[in-house]
């Protein structure tokens, strides 16, 4: 386990060689950038304004990803389960060059293909515009005039509906009511349905507005106006609206034809995407008229290497310094092919800060042990593992973090499977009923433990291995202590409370209370004598020493007795290490319960099977999904509550170097690794 040392780059290149160099630097993704506050007064170095081109640059790269968003919904991507865990395409740097020529025709491909989106999208909401109109115009199929017909020289029409069911008598009359003086009025009903009359009603030219007033109170509406019959107008809308569903159709070939250019347009959204990082960076550096300056981290172990290359590509002048006490230096962990998957679970709590050690190896020992206990069933484990490794195997260009995430849960589904066989899980009890249910055997599964009928034993075994977890955050606080010659520290901090917990955990065990409680075994009374000298000095050397800071013996007396209320949080933490027992229990249980449910229904030889089978099979993927996602979180937890809080503090920032970060492809540089 191990925080890389890094080197304080500074480069001094010609101007004319600026984007060549932070285009290799990209491509390496070995180097932090470092940016400074703009200086005004400094007359020989300024920025670049290069805002508007990263914003072009951005603006291009979302419109290929909208291009592929529109391009995978008319012709979508084939592709394996196993596909959802490839990482990015390697190209090498001839190919990466060869496609960059084409971004002006791969860009003319993406606007195409935006353009026919907004075609298809007009045409889309053109069908039900175009149907809403033609259920306007159904209900006067059988007019013979254009709704926009007002009469002829002597005849004023009024064409419109009734919000209700009405006769042709029923409107007369009303009218009549409503205009007594009326010469005459003719009423022709066009449709009639539960809560709408259409009608077309005729007048004499000198009893139109007296009609006009009457409909009004009568809430008569008037469709709008249209100067075709309303069964051409129809006609044309079905005309109009079959069109569209045509171009909807050809728009969509449209778009499908160009599925062959997927991967110019996958290109094209990482090339824009990574011209913006490297226009934002460009931005930030210092130039004059000639020369520019790139400051920067790199690890101490990439710094010869890297120095040699830029030299040998490029007219500049590299110096690789120490970074000062006070700098804010990245932290980027390495560690071995074990420990190494759960650097993204240190990485989540926060890097190490500075003297601290990199705890990814501790952390890994126990982690996969938790899980495993958490968990706690031989199958699961297996299938954890089996699952992980095919993944791991198959999957192309899989992702640094990705493999790291996989091989985490390998190691989990190893923990797994050994707790497993200690404590007799097999998909639960699944071979014991099987074994009754279907070949009336009576079948015992060898076991260490069983958690279900010696929950003491396995509780006492769960306690047991908190202590060891949490004095190995005691060990490792009291080595990083020394390493750095805080002597002090490590006696107060570590020492003098491996005394006092130790010694407590000693006499404990030679009193009745405790191993009565826990079904245990005493111990001799000189083991617990020496408890007890172990627990006095320990809680004597706290409250002389936890409030050292302070000067006033009185202040620093109550800052020791304070200090010494500490010890209650040990037990808390140890209580914390029964959820070791609760999920082991859980997973166990749950197994059980399907498996007798899957049990009851085996009754018939066919039907019965193919029920405990069906059971069998959903009840252990909803268990194993759910108590391993129990167990992920919960083994966090341990480690960043119980085991952190012994001995790390965080607070380090990570290692953040200029880097490809794109969608689709990475860059391969052969050069770049003689």
């Amino acid at each position: 386990m191990s925080v890389l040392p890094m080197k304080h780059m500074v480069i001094c290149a010609k101007r004319q060689d600026r984007k060549a160099i932070l285009e290799y630097l990209q491509r390496i993704g070995s180097v932090e950038i470092i940016t400074h506050d703009v200086d005004e007064t400094d007359a020989v170095f300024s920025r670049m304004d290069v805002s508007q081109s990263a914003q072009l640059f951005t603006k291009n790269a979302a419109q290929a990803d909208k291009a592929l968003e529109i391009l995978a919904a008319a012709a979508p991507e084939d592709g394996s389960i196993l596909s959802a865990f490839e990482g990015r395409t390697p190209i090498t740097l001839e190919e990466y060059e060869t496609n960059a020529k084409k971004r002006e025709t791969t860009m003319k491909i993406v606007n195409d293909i935006l353009r026919l989106d907004k075609e298809l999208t007009e045409a889309k909401a053109d069908v039900p515009r175009i149907t809403t109109q033609i259920e306007a115009l159904t209900p006067w199929s059988a007019l013979d005039y254009p709704l926009s017909f007002t009469g002829t020289k002597k005849t004023s029409a009024f064409i419109g509906t009734f919000p209700e069911k009405l006769t042709e008598a029923e409107i007369a009359e009303r009218l009549a009511g409503y205009a007594p003086d009326i010469e005459a009025v003719d009423v022709n009903i066009i449709n009639s349905e539960d809560n709408l009359t259409s009608v077309l009603i005729s007048c004499l030219k000198s009893d139109r507005n007296s009609i006009d007033d009457a409909l009004r109170r009568m809430n008569f509406q008037r469709p709008p106006v249209s100067d075709m019959v309303p069964a051409a107008q129809v006609d044309a809308y079905k005309k109009e609206r079959d069109a569209a569903i045509e171009k909807i159709d050809s728009t969509k070939e449209k778009i499908a034809s160009y599925a062959d250019k997927r991967d110019d347009i996958k290109f094209i959204s990482d090339y824009f995407r990574m011209r913006a990082a490297k226009y934002e960076v460009l931005g930030t550096l210092e130039q004059s008229k000639r020369i520019f300056i790139i400051e920067g981290y790199v690890p101490a172990e990439n710094a010869e290497t890297l120095e040699g290359n830029l030299v040998g590509r490029y007219e500049l002048v590299v110096d690789m310094l120490d970074p000062e006490p006070d700098e804010d230096v990245p932290v980027l962990l390495k560690n071995g092919p074990f420990a190494a998957p759960v650097e993204g679970v240190i990485e989540s709590y926060s890097m190490p800060g500075k003297g601290e050690l990199d705890p990814t190896t501790p952390v890994a020992c126990f982690y996969y042990i938790l899980f495993g206990m958490m968990l706690s069933d031989f199958a699961y484990g297996a299938l954890m593992s089996i699952a992980t490794f095919v993944l791991i195997k198959k999957v192309k260009n899989l992702e640094t973090s990705m493999k790291k995430t996989l091989t985490m849960f390998f190691y989990c589904g190893i923990g797994t499977m050994i707790s497993g066989i200690l404590f007799g899980s097999y998909f639960g009890d699944a071979p014991t009923v099987i074994a009754k249910t279907f070949f009336g055997k009576t079948l015992e599964i060898p076991k260490l433990i069983d958690p279900l009928s010696q929950p003491m034993k396995m509780l006492v075994l769960c306690f047991a291995i908190g202590i060891i977890h949490l004095f190995a955050g005691l060990i490792i606080n009291l080595y990083t202590a020394i390493k750095t010659k805080r002597y002090v520290d490590a006696v107060s901090d570590s020492i003098l409370w491996m005394l006092l917990v130790g010694g407590l955990l000693l006499f404990g065990l030679t009193t009745d209370m405790v191993t009565g409680m826990f079904a245990l075994n005493k111990i001799s009374p000189a083991a617990g004598n020496v408890g007890k000298i172990m627990a006095v000095i320990g809680a004597v050397g706290i409250i002389l020493m936890d409030g050292r800071e302070s000067k006033n013996w009185f202040k620093r007396t109550l800052k020791g007795l304070y200090g010494l209320y500490g010890v209650t949080s040990y037990l808390s933490d140890l209580l914390s290490y029964s959820r070791l027992l609760a999920l082991g229990l859980a997973t166990s249980v749950i197994s059980s319960v399907f498996n007798q449910m899957g049990s009851m229904v085996a009754g018939t030889p066919v039907v019965g099977v193919i029920f405990f089978i069906l059971i069998f099979l959903v009840g252990h993927l909803l268990n194993l999904a759910i108590n391993a996602l129990g167990a992920y979180v919960h083994t966090n937890r341990l480690q960043y509550v119980e085991f952190f809080s012994k001995f790390y503090s965080g607070g380090g920032r990570m290692f953040s170097p200029f880097s490809i970060n794109t969608k689709y492809y990475t860059i391969r540089d052969n050069a770049d690794n003689k």
